[in-house]
């Protein structure tokens, strides 16, 4: 591995518009499995001016069955997609949570979909569709998470939190943050650059006002990032462009699931492809990079490695996984293969195996929690409750033992 380098990482506010449609993606995952907690739930959103349109399949016993809507489903459909909206904070004229067109083409799931995902006989409940998946953690922040996404995150939470609270009313909803780091010998040693571009109120692109938003966000910089690796060399670009004015879905149209490096390692791990948002746990692009997440987390709180990327593969309606990689990039304490088959022997005695069913009912997936993964990252975030069961790190003690 190099050990002296710059990475950059970047993140996306709430409001981004991609980060929208993410959230009501999400809201109506949750709203289903509030009433089913074994839905099938695969919902797309598109946001784009004034217009909200939700696409996908579902399937969900009291919701819809056999082609029919029960009485009152659309109506609390279309709720829950205005509240998301009003809860992000949209009340601008080209995007309001109470004016804005909405537009639900949600219908069944295919039959045959479901006959290779269903549980029946002898067959255990299969993958909702092929492909891989990878965790990752690293020594380099609390959470385990690449440092240049971890500030990143928050950055934009921070700024987010003053918005809502109103110690920041110049701030609207839409926001990207970039952060980059010079590393050496692997470890974090400089920031050397940070960019910020915010929605604002008008007037705050030019004189005091433009200098009071510019100065409000390096108070927030300061705040999020330690002050060893802040100096006169760290460089601002904030609201490179001028004006920000038109953001969200008025600005850019938004799409669920185009955020998906934001939502996982910030490019420092690799990536499998699928999005999360919109999606129950039985499609294993959410629940299987939940896993293996929570598997690499508990490899490095267990200090058997300073960085750990796990790979896994399914077929759709098979339910045992195809493939199990780890790679510790050199830092482990033990060989690589020998950490696999102790993370296999875990995942087996603690999680009753890597299927599908296995990591639903050991995380606990089947309830409605994922509004809150929608925005500011899936990962390196607090277990708290019912919420983000993946980042426990109640495995370490179970891994070490295996070895």
């Amino acid at each position: 591995m190099r050990q002296n380098y710059l990475f950059t990482s970047e993140s996306v506010s709430e409001g981004h518009p991609d980060k929208v449609a993410d959230q009501i993606s999400d809201a109506i995952v949750d709203l289903f499995l509030s009433k089913d907690p074994e839905a099938r739930i695969a919902c797309e959103t598109l946001t784009t001016t004034q217009l909200v349109v939700l696409a996908g399949e579902i399937r969900c016993k009291g919701v819809y069955e056999n082609g029919e809507w029960a009485p009152g489903a659309l109506e609390e459909i279309e709720k829950t997609v205005r509240n998301t909206v009003r809860e992000i904070g949209y009340e601008q004229d080209g995007f309001h949570w109470e004016t804005l067109r909405f537009e639900n083409n949600l219908h069944g799931q295919s039959a045959h979909i479901a006959q290779g995902v269903d549980a029946s006989g002898n067959k255990d409940e299969g993958a909702g569709d092929q492909g891989i998946m990878f965790g990752f953690a690293c020594d380099e922040t609390p959470d385990l998470m690449p440092a240049t996404l971890y500030y990143s995150h928050k950055i934009l939470e921070q700024m987010a939190a003053d918005r809502h609270s109103g110690a920041a009313p110049f701030l609207e909803p839409d926001t990207k943050s970039q952060v980059t780091l010079r590393f050496e010998n692997g470890k974090p040693a400089a920031c050397t650059a940070v960019v910020v571009s915010t929605q604002h109120a008008p007037g705050y692109d030019t004189g005091d006002k433009e200098a009071e938003l510019k100065n409000y966000v390096k108070q927030v910089v300061a705040q999020v990032i330690p002050a060893g690796l802040l100096s006169d060399a760290t460089v601002y670009h904030i609201n490179p462009t001028g004006s920000f004015e038109i953001g969200g879905p008025d600005g850019d149209a938004g799409l669920t699931g185009r955020k998906i490096i934001v939502d996982t390692y910030g490019g420092a791990a690799p990536h499998g492809g699928g999005a999360f948002s919109g999606k129950d746990p039985t499609k294993v692009d959410r629940s299987a990079a939940y896993v293996t997440r929570y598997l690499a987390k508990n490899v490095v709180a267990a200090g058997l490695a300073k960085r750990c990327t796990i790979q896994i593969a399914y077929a759709i309606g098979v339910s045992e996984p195809l493939s199990l990689y780890v790679d510790t990039h050199g830092t482990g304490t033990v060989a690589d293969d020998k950490l696999e088959a102790a993370i296999a022997q875990v995942a087996k005695d603690r999680l009753g195996g890597l299927t599908p069913r296995g990591i639903r009912t050991a995380l606990g997936l089947n309830k409605p929690i994922y509004r809150k993964s929608a925005a500011y990252g899936h990962f390196g975030r607090t277990a708290e409750g019912d919420f983000f069961p993946w980042e426990r790190t109640d495995l370490a003690d179970a891994l070490k033992a295996a070895l």
